[in-house]
């Protein structure tokens, strides 16, 4: 089968984080809103299904916040920085095809108030550092 480089987006409105290829949206509150990447769902595979861990979860960075299964397996959703979850989104559950089609919209995938962001945050980056990331990964990856 032939290769189909990444083509996808990277909204600037959010932080990246570039080891487990997921985002984190700081809202006004100070709670944030987290969800895969386009980038890395195009790495996993079509997803097929989604489950958030429970509300009022303590969250580890780069611990299990949910799984993904896929095609033709079951993923661990690494969390990108510590929280405790608020909610998971039951619409994404029900629906994962929003995950797959809408990973910065509907797709979002947990709504959560972080633990540790000063320590943290310094772990994410922009979403222009995110594009060269995926560049260096997929050199003919073009962005929307």
């Amino acid at each position: 089968m032939a290769h189909h480089p990444f083509h996808g987006s990277v909204p600037d409105d959010r932080l990246y984080c570039p080891h487990h290829d997921m985002w984190v949206r700081v809202q006004d509150d100070g709670e944030v809103t987290i969800g895969a990447t386009s980038f890395g769902i195009f790495l996993a595979g079509e997803i097929i299904a989604f489950t958030a861990k429970p509300k009022g979860a303590e969250v580890a960075i780069g611990k299990g916040m949910g799984t993904v299964e896929c095609r033709k397996t079951v993923l661990a959703v690494h969390a990108p920085i510590s929280f405790t979850l608020l909610e998971g989104n039951e619409a994404a559950e029900e629906c994962p095809v929003l995950v797959d089609k809408q990973p910065y919209a509907a797709g979002w995938m947990v709504r959560a108030r972080p633990t540790a962001w000063d320590a943290e945050k310094v772990h994410l980056i922009d979403a222009g550092a995110y594009r060269r990331h995926i560049l260096k990964i997929e050199p003919e990856a073009r962005f929307d």
